[in-house]
């Protein structure tokens, strides 16, 4: 494909930005136009009728910049990829692989063909091994080797492979089963596992080992500390059987380990790590909450991929949301961006999605192999609010940088306590945030104040800093899936104008590789004599230390 920049709608938009598009005033276009709110907003509705209202317009738009955006969109034949990706087409080019994670939530059970074969009925295979194996530990019919019922469930994976069921156990807390907590290790640092193993009893304790090949390197540490901790007490190996299940596709590896291949979850390999949550990746998610809840989850996702394949790109959702990642990377040179939910249950949700944004579209080699000449990949942060405002909010309103921003709050809190007066709280903050980074502070309003002299400016707020605004009704299960669905989505369509392959990451490679190599030489104390002079003396010193 040839490079975005020479795609008519892209030197249009830039004409617009060097023309207007850069002192672009939202306060302005709101004085200017009644109907803007109506003009920039969707509202989403899933299947289970709840709804999100998608707010983009306090982002540095109009109509004729949101018409060539989409214009660019076709130019870059997002269409075409997005209906190959569904299709089961290799679009992993540099790994010859589909990128299939939408079959995982297909529950209208409709045929999805990869390589001519229908994986519609594995997936569903799966779920339905999952939904046998939750009901019993959740009942109570599974026990430990004591005959206890299970009370903890420990989570031993790393990336995608903790990072999605950690945020979606913390998200929906609310549906949580009473007896059963949840525990994710994913740091080789054995702080990690150590303090995990304080809290458990291994009587009552599950350990799910979440590696698609069973030889991920930090994972297998982490599981094998598990079984040497659990084996110191109770003595026999026939009892793994009943208190580590794997997460993985390598029958094998997974046998030599100990653990009964009846209690293997499998995927394939068109599963991308960061994509896996919706897969048998998720059984800590479904062991928590209920398979009728897991499934409700997947359902919201599929309601947003329902979406993003059918609406006309003036009104599809994911497809503006990413459109505006490439206005404000690519033209107004904003490299990062802040999503910040209005919700404590949330609070992994911006590093889960750090991983989604940043492994995905983190490339500089286009998808012909040439290395780019424009500006790919966001540097995604974020944190809950409101105690974020007291963080790094500051920057976001009066700093040098401009930071797009999307806010997320639930209009229904599952704790309103003192009679919804924290959610009210919330709330006010959600609207101010995003109402004062819009409309700053003027001169004339500071000086209206009664503020004078040199104080005047470090009073003053600039404005026009974007924000879009997501309101749900309530976090559901079906609305986080939604969620979720919808950055995919989004990432997607960046990585399809920028003309990358999102669905790899070779980068997290290579410092895999060097750190075995290093591994050999740590373990013996002799003197190092190869490496660079810092990596050598780094080494050297450490081994003297340690």
């Amino acid at each position: 494909m040839s490079s975005p920049l020479e795609l008519p709608a892209w030197k249009k938009l830039q004409a617009i930005y060097d023309d207007y598009g850069k002192t672009f005033s939202s306060r302005d276009a709101f004085a200017s136009d009644p109907n803007r709110f109506s003009k920039f907003s969707q509202t989403f509705e899933n299947y289970d009728g709840s709804k999100i209202l998608f707010d983009f317009s306090k982002n540095l738009i109009d109509d004729k910049i949101l018409s060539s955006l989409i214009e660019l969109a076709k130019e870059a034949k997002v269409e075409k990829l997005r209906d190959e990706m569904f299709a089961g087409v290799h679009i992993n080019t540099t790994e010859d692989r589909a990128v299939y994670h939408v079959a995982l939530r297909n529950r209208a059970l409709k045929p999805m063909y990869v390589d001519n074969v229908n994986v519609t009925p594995e997936v569903d295979s799966v779920l339905q091994h999952m939904k046998e194996f939750s009901e019993q530990v959740r009942s109570g019919e599974w026990k430990g080797y004591t005959g206890k019922e299970i009370t903890d469930i420990v989570n031993i994976g790393i990336g995608g492979s903790d990072l999605g069921p950690v945020m979606v156990t913390e998200a929906l807390k609310p549906y949580a089963h009473p007896r059963l907590s949840v525990h994710f290790v994913s740091n080789v640092d054995g702080t990690h596992i150590a303090e995990t193993l304080k809290k458990c009893n291994a009587e009552t304790t599950l350990f799910l080992i979440a590696s698609k090949t069973f030889t991920t390197a930090e994972t297998c540490a982490n599981a094998n500390t598990a079984k040497n901790w659990f084996l110191q007490r109770a003595k026999d190996e026939a009892h793994i059987a009943k208190h580590f299940v794997a997460l993985s596709t390598n029958a094998s590896e997974v046998a030599k380990f100990g653990i009964d291949t009846k209690n293997m979850f499998g995927f394939e390999n068109w599963v991308g790590g960061r994509y896996s949550v919706w897969s048998a990746i998720g059984t800590s998610v479904c062991l928590y909450i209920g398979y009728d809840n897991f499934e409700k989850f997947l359902r919201g996702a599929e309601a947003v991929d329902n979406h993003f394949t059918s609406a006309p790109l003036e009104k599809n959702i994911p497809l503006i949301g990413g459109l505006l990642t490439i206005w404000y990377n690519n033209f107004h040179g904003a490299q990062t961006k802040l999503v910040t939910p209005f919700d404590q249950y949330m609070h992994r949700f911006p590093a889960y999605l750090q991983q989604l944004s940043m492994e995905s579209n983190g490339k500089s080699v286009s998808k012909d192999s040439k290395f780019v000449n424009y500006e790919t990949g966001i540097v995604l942060f974020g944190e809950p609010t409101t105690n974020a405002q007291h963080s790094f909010f500051q920057l976001v309103h009066q700093g040098t940088k401009l930071i797009p921003a999307d806010f997320i709050l639930a209009a229904k809190s599952h704790n309103p306590i003192e009679g919804n007066l924290h959610q009210r709280m919330l709330a006010s903050n959600f609207f101010a945030q995003a109402e004062s980074l819009m409309l700053g502070k003027t001169k004339e309003q500071v000086e209206a104040e009664g503020v004078s002299g040199d104080l005047v400016p470090h009073k003053m707020f600039s404005g026009n800093r974007p924000t879009t605004s997501i309101l749900a009704q309530q976090i559901t299960p079906a609305t986080l899936g939604a969620l979720i669905a919808y950055y995919e989505h989004v990432t997607f369509v960046e990585g399809a104008i920028w003309g990358i392959n999102s669905f790899d990451q070779w980068g997290v490679e290579l410092g895999k590789v060097l750190a075995k190599v290093i591994l050999k030489e740590l373990e013996n104390e002799k003197p190092v004599e190869s490496h660079d002079s810092s990596t050598r003396s780094l080494i050297n010193q450490f081994k003297e230390w340690a």
